[in-house]
């Protein structure tokens, strides 16, 4: 009786035990082996997000304790004229960003990932200031000073 070629050909993740659902194994990457890995948007938030909260650390000690979360959206969508990109705890110590919002409203003049980028890590700074009273512009003063 002839084998189904499923059957006639055994592969290494078969013997391994991972196989999806036409019992092949796990695919390889988009990118091929020699590129870097795709990141999509919710990383490049995430990561953006993360990075310039070190950032900040780095320079505020105070904000050591401090917790930055990341959220789809906001509980209260609206309030009348805006939404809430972002939300602050002063006596929880933490900021909440809402990525729906800051990605999707903003308008910027050039939708491309730099812009993105800065924009995402101006919501940052100006989050922080915000729970630590201070200025944005006060939280790293030497970097803008040459512009």
């Amino acid at each position: 009786m002839p084998r189904s070629r499923r059957s006639a050909r055994p592969t290494a993740s078969r013997r391994r035990g991972i196989l999806d659902r036409h019992g092949r194994g796990m695919r390889s990457a988009v990118t091929g082996p020699y590129l870097p890995p795709v990141r999509d948007r919710i990383e490049s938030f995430d990561v953006t997000i993360s990075s310039t909260a070190e950032y900040l650390r780095g320079i505020w000690p105070e904000l050591d304790d401090v917790k930055f979360e990341v959220a789809g959206a906001p509980q209260e969508a609206l309030h009348g004229d805006h939404v809430d990109r972002w939300k602050v705890l002063i006596d929880e110590r933490r900021i909440i960003f809402f990525r729906l919002p800051i990605q999707r409203m903003s308008k910027l003049h050039r939708n491309d990932e730099l812009h993105m980028r800065m924009m995402v890590e101006g919501c940052v700074f100006r989050a922080v200031a915000e729970l630590i009273g201070k200025d944005p512009w006060d939280l790293d003063p030497d970097r803008y000073r040459d512009i």
